[in-house]
């Protein structure tokens, strides 16, 4: 016996609940309009919440009959969003006659499924697909699927004002992501820039798998890249009084806090009262706005053992003194080591360093960490003969050095901002307190 659903003639659109915290969502487009038909399955609108997007489709096959809400309402769970007139039965997976109208006779043959349309060759696809806006459903979808943004630009999208569905992009995968290596061409502009096609010889070798998390980091430095307009100022500080100091009193310091005293602490403190001068580099860009950071959580870029990259975060770094903050560092990075962070620790951060000196390095050029505006690289503090001016006038001295590059986005950061923020650190860094209390 078949068990099929009955719905009414009559049929309420209501907004779905889309989480446990979500009390309402908005209408983003609707995909028909009043009087059009659907079949059973067909996506009728999108909706979104601060969370996810989603597509809401028919539960039956119908008309829509009348629109409450248009786009851009925001609607309360459980409220009715639209009127339909749906048929009186849902067919079950039992039932293999075809619904598509016709004669009795067509009605009674078995259900054929439908052809694919052959895709054309990914050679005669173009990048000039309007295609640019993609919802935080479409890119976690793609971050699951590594797929770029430009490949999810060449994918053929049928939602209102050329929106990507998530139907075309679950479509095209299933298609076996046909322009995944697509080279892009260029329509109607002789002089467009065309990318080579190149047959680079890569070499023989042993072929090593990126884990997921190393194409996680790949696909956050592309997109930063492709999102941000990177410029990189750079100033020099002397770091002599920091680290004599430092040197004087790391092993007072441990046995009186049980804490290590490296470096971190006394960077992660200059950079928050930098941040705190300068409060418009600890900020995000939204569309054309500019949301200005209330908290300044220091993100500090941390590799694992694995050789990966994390950032764990130390929250409100601007409101803790030297000893809370060299704890949260060595409870971070021990963590980090240990591969146990928590959601909790690579969570937050507004602004980000990262010690390139660890490693040897002068100086870098580092990737903003998205969603923030700038990144600042520290360099190796190495010591070298420098002129400083003394009450004797001018003289030559050993001093501990250090290159401070800061990487900013330019959509929102002008260089005069750039400039002031990454010399206000190295103001900080050379006028360290030789005479400072532990």
């Amino acid at each position: 016996m078949k068990d099929n659903k009955r719905f009414p003639l009559s049929w309420e659109l209501k907004m779905p609940k889309m989480g446990e915290s979500i009390t309402e969502g908005t209408i983003i487009n609707w995909l028909i309009s009043e009087g059009d038909t659907f079949e059973e399955g067909d996506i009728i609108l999108e909706v979104a919440t601060d969370k996810v997007d989603n597509e809401v489709s028919a539960p039956a096959s119908g008309t829509l009959k009348e629109i409450l809400f248009q786009a851009k309402a925001v609607v309360p769970v459980g409220e009715v969003m639209a009127i339909l007139e749906v048929s009186n039965e849902k067919k079950t997976k039992s039932d293999v006659i075809s619904t598509e109208r016709g004669t009795s006779d067509e009605k009674s043959q078995p259900k054929k499924k439908k052809q694919k349309p052959t895709k054309q060759p990914s050679s005669s696809f173009s990048t000039s697909n309007s295609n640019t806006f993609f919802s935080p459903l479409i890119i976690s979808i793609a971050k699951e699927q590594h797929i770029s943004f430009e490949e999810l630009a060449r994918i053929p999208a049928t939602g209102h004002d050329n929106r990507l569905r998530k139907s075309d992009l679950f479509q095209y995968i299933e298609d076996g992501r046909p322009y995944k290596f697509a080279q892009p061409i260029a329509e109607k502009d002789p002089t467009a820039y065309r990318i080579p096609q190149l047959q680079l010889d890569k070499g023989k070798g042993k072929v090593i798998e990126m884990d997921r998390m190393r194409q996680m980091i790949a696909d956050h430095m592309v997109y930063s890249k492709h999102t941000s307009p990177h410029v990189t100022a750079y100033v020099e500080a002397d770091l002599t009084n920091m680290v004599n100091w430092r040197n004087a009193n790391k092993v007072a310091f441990q046995k009186k806090y049980g804490e290590r005293l490296t470096f971190t602490p006394l960077f992660v403190e200059a950079v928050a009262k930098a941040v705190k001068d300068f409060p418009n580099i600890n900020a995000s860009v939204d569309g054309n706005n500019i949301i200005v950071k209330e908290d300044i959580n220091i993100g500090m870029a941390t590799a694992l053992p694995s050789g990966n990259l994390i950032v764990p975060v130390v929250k409100n770094a601007d409101t803790k003194d030297l000893k809370t903050i060299a704890c949260n560092v060595n409870e971070l990075a021990g963590k980090a080591r240990e591969n146990k962070l928590a959601a909790d620790d690579i969570k937050g951060s507004t602004f980000t360093i990262s010690n390139v000196g660890t490693f040897g390095s002068v100086m870098g050029t580092p990737i903003i960490n998205q969603p923030e505006v700038a990144i600042l690289a520290l360099g190796i503090i190495k010591k070298r003969p420098e002129v400083i001016t003394t009450d004797k006038g001018d003289e030559i001295a050993i001093r501990s050095m250090m290159y401070l590059s800061l990487s900013f986005d330019h959509r929102v950061v002008d260089g005069f901002l750039g400039g002031s923020f990454v010399r206000r650190v190295a103001d900080y860094f050379e006028q360290f307190d030789i005479n400072r209390k532990i």
